[in-house]
């Protein structure tokens, strides 16, 4: 099993959430964050002051599948959430112990 985190511009949830449906991966959990990486967020004025916004906003998705759906899910989510300009976000793959699913106490790939 593996746990993917994947970090995107807000506007591209809906996207990703469609291509990972549509690959078979159905279950994920969303969180609204902020960050920032080479893009070093940016600039505004606000009446008439000039000041930095060092964290911008994105959105992180969780989501946990079996070893052979990985690339599957990786592809979705590159095909769905890039633009093509800075700042489109990154996808980290780590390896999962266990899993349990509360209700039933199943463990391992049958509680995902």
């Amino acid at each position: 099993m593996k746990k993917i985190d994947v970090i995107i511009k807000p506007f591209k949830l809906e996207d990703v959430k469609d291509a990972l449906v549509e690959a078979g991966i159905t279950g994920m959990t969303v969180s609204d964050v902020k960050g920032y990486g080479r893009q070093q967020g940016h600039s505004e004025l606000y009446r008439g002051a000039e000041y930095v916004v060092d964290f911008l906003p994105k959105i992180k998705i969780e989501m946990v599948v079996s070893e052979e759906m990985v690339d599957a899910a990786i592809s979705a989510i590159t095909e769905s959430a890039k633009t093509g300009k800075i700042g489109d976000g990154k996808i980290f793959v780590s390896s999962l112990d266990d899993v349990v699913r509360i209700r039933t106490e199943e463990r391992g790939s049958e509680a995902i």
